[in-house]
């Protein structure tokens, strides 16, 4: 295998598939990265696998002889990231095939790698239909619902996404017990550009639940790419592969039954309020500096006759502080407490001016959305119970 290639593409594709590099691999080969070079294309192929997560990539190289290696990924990072970035990088690769010299401008290096026929194959969905979906509507699925999963290994099911797909719709949700985001986007994201091609038919339902890390990654993998074009979603025998351009994330899928948590959602509220978003934040982040230092809570108190929410926090043996902002009720009084955290988490996913938090007693979930009927975010948040 000999090949020139750009150090600051090779560094970048590095970077991304590295994280797909298990820290505590099980075989040796697996804290390798995989290089193939294909002198018919001109193409390098970069390859991170730890049997749960895979992230491939390609980046253009003038390949004289085609090959492949796999190298110790931690060592080879380190070492191009310091190369100069406007020196382009030569690969040489003896006749065993495990030892290879890396030359730069400033210098050269010989690394020991091991075959390339031990490390395993990305589990390719070949036969499964593909769904199609467009990379802004996926990665605003993401961001807007990840942050909710759980970090608990001890719920599995819970430390994924959960997305489900019908005809056109397409929506995602994660809950870690405490709090519940769902986005919904129905129909089309806009007039021109349909959320998901024509692949499934308009009464078909297919749900899967994936991995938070996982989905990192696929919104990483499509911002890296800048892509524009539809990406492709396959589904099968608890695998999904997502194609982007030249980019591959393969990820297992988390197995079991996802939470009901459509139910969780109250029907009808006693209570809401209205507020200013950004007004609203702000507050919370300035009580936040004394709430953090006891235990992340706030407390919130409207009265029928005043047009004002106060929010406190009391921080024993450090001190205590309030704010008050303007607020529209609706129904009774409130007098709740919360996870100041939770709360700023789904301010934070919510895109509007403003929003409505609705409520019906101190210990039953609020909800907070957005004003605009248009946008189809829910976030979900169990209260605090306090002593009075």
């Amino acid at each position: 295998m000999k090949l020139v290639c750009s150090q600051v593409e090779l560094n970048s594709a590095l970077q991304l598939v590295s994280r797909a590099v298990s820290s505590r691999p099980t075989h040796p080969v697996l804290a390798n990265v995989l290089l193939t070079a294909d002198a018919g294309t001109d193409q390098l192929t970069l390859t991170g696998f730890d049997l749960n997560l895979g992230i491939q990539t390609s980046i253009s190289a003038s390949v004289d002889t085609s090959g492949a290696i796999t190298l110790p990924a931690k060592l080879l990072s380190e070492i191009v990231s310091k190369l100069p970035n406007d020196s382009p990088i030569t690969f040489l690769i003896d006749e065993t095939g495990e030892q290879i010299e890396l030359k730069s401008l400033s210098g050269s290096y010989n690394m020991r790698g091991l075959s390339s026929e031990d490390f395993p194959e990305l589990p390719f969905v070949e036969n499964a239909i593909p769904i199609k979906l467009d990379p802004n509507a996926l990665i605003e699925l993401i961001r807007r619902t990840l942050f909710a999963s759980s970090t608990d290994e001890a719920k599995q099911l819970l430390t994924g996404v959960h997305l489900k797909f019908k005809g056109n719709d397409m929506e995602a949700a994660a809950t870690d017990g405490h709090r519940l985001a769902i986005l919904s986007m129905v129909n089309k994201l806009n007039n021109e550009t349909s959320l998901i091609d024509n692949t499934l038919d308009t009464h078909d339902e297919f749900s899967v639940t994936l991995p938070a890390r996982s989905l990192k990654e696929v919104e990483k993998l499509i911002t890296y790419s800048n892509q524009t074009d539809l990406v492709s979603m396959f589904c099968d025998k608890g695998q999904v592969v997502f194609l982007a351009s030249n980019q591959v994330v393969t990820t297992r899928t988390l197995e079991g039954i996802y939470p009901n948590y459509e139910q969780l959602i109250p029907n009808d509220f006693s209570r809401s309020l209205i507020l200013n978003r950004k007004e609203f934040i702000l507050a919370l982040e300035r009580i936040a500096i004394l709430a953090d230092q006891h235990n992340n809570v706030v407390k919130i108190y409207i009265d029928e006759n005043t047009t004002l929410l106060k929010i406190t926090a009391d921080a024993q043996d450090v001190g205590s502080g309030s704010e008050t902002i303007p607020a529209i009720l609706n129904g009774e009084s409130i007098h709740i407490a919360f996870n100041v955290r939770y709360v700023l988490d789904g301010l934070k996913a919510i895109d509007s001016e403003r929003i409505i938090l609705r409520c019906n007693a101190p210990t039953t979930p609020a909800i907070l959305s957005s004003e605009d009927e248009k946008i189809h975010f829910t976030y979900l948040v169990m209260p605090v119970q306090i002593r009075t």
